[in-house]
């Protein structure tokens, strides 16, 4: 798998990043963006490929794309914290035999790590904020040396990209074969972060919130129960220390600030899929798997068993 192998460096004034490409995609390229502009990086637009060149009235992709030659699915979920990304992009990892990538447990195992950047790491997300990408490239391209290692080819992406820099890099690393954007009515939002548990032991992840919204103005009504631990979890529950009412407002704005544009970044590219969750994973993931034009068999076995 490919390697962001040099990260952001500055030095008076002038900028670059250089990142080797992918050795499995079509050209190995060196892309590097360099600004001599004192007030900071300066990137220019990334060119796309006349066969990405989508005008922006383009509805998303008329055909899913599917493995390459050569290299497994190259995805990426976009979508407001609590949405459920982590959920459908494991799910779709194991269906696809691809590494499930997320900055967001990167993130979490460095805070647990208590290396050098922990305590850094802690205040931002303690206060909603989003890293920098300095930090979540740094992040990405650890664990991509560690897939690279193993003999990892393909992934789907959950976190990043969050910012249209972010966006322009992996552009220029390497060619994104299609980007899933969940959406979720932002009162189901609050509610999923708010009801978020963890087991301290086991590590496992789940809900105590009981989602019942009345349809209106000609919306539907939607209902998400709660999934809950089985017993032996059950008094070793915890709260992530940034599910908190004011936290959870405060990424969400943030994300509507800085993620929005990514969503127009790929959607200019013809390879946006928006999906809207109708509900749970009862609901949601056989009508994503539809939209993807997918199959899962074995699901469908364990739920009439």
């Amino acid at each position: 798998m490919a390697v962001l192998n040099r990260l952001i460096s500055r030095s008076r004034g002038c900028s670059a990043i250089i990142l080797s490409s992918y050795p499995y995609s079509h050209s190995i390229r060196s892309f590097c963006f360099k600004s001599c502009e004192s007030s900071g990086i300066n990137f220019p637009p990334v060119v796309p490929s006349p066969s990405s060149t989508i005008t922006p009235a383009s509805p998303g992709p008329s055909v899913i794309p599917t493995a390459r030659e050569g290299r497994n699915v190259q995805w990426v979920f976009l979508g407001c914290p609590g949405v459920g990304k982590g959920t459908y992009a494991a799910r779709l990892s194991t269906l696809l035999g691809v590494p499930h990538i997320s900055t967001g447990d990167l993130v979490r195992h460095e805070l647990s790590s208590q290396g050098p950047l922990s305590s850094q790491l802690a205040e931002i997300v303690n206060q909603g904020k989003l890293l920098s990408d300095e930090i979540i490239i740094n992040l990405l391209s650890k664990r991509l040396e560690a897939g690279e290692a193993n003999g990892e080819t393909g992934f789907i992406l959950d976190g990043f990209p969050r910012t249209i820099r972010q966006a322009e890099i992996l552009e220029g690393v390497t060619d994104i074969d299609l980007v899933i954007n969940l959406k979720l009515r932002e009162e189901a939002l609050l509610a999923k972060c708010l009801g978020r548990r963890i087991c301290s032991e086991c590590g496992g992840n789940y809900n105590v919130a009981c989602i019942d919204i009345k349809g209106e103005d000609g919306s539907p009504q939607m209902q998400m129960p709660p999934l809950l631990p089985p017993p032996n979890c059950e008094s070793k529950l915890i709260t992530r220390s940034d599910d908190t009412e004011e936290v959870v407002k405060e990424r969400l704005r943030v994300y509507n600030e800085m993620s929005r544009p990514v969503e127009e970044f790929y959607r200019r590219r013809g390879k946006l899929l928006e999906f809207d969750l109708p509900g749970g994973i009862p609901e949601s993931w056989p009508r994503l798997l539809q939209a993807l034009n997918l199959d899962d068999n074995d699901n469908k076995e364990s739920l009439a068993a």
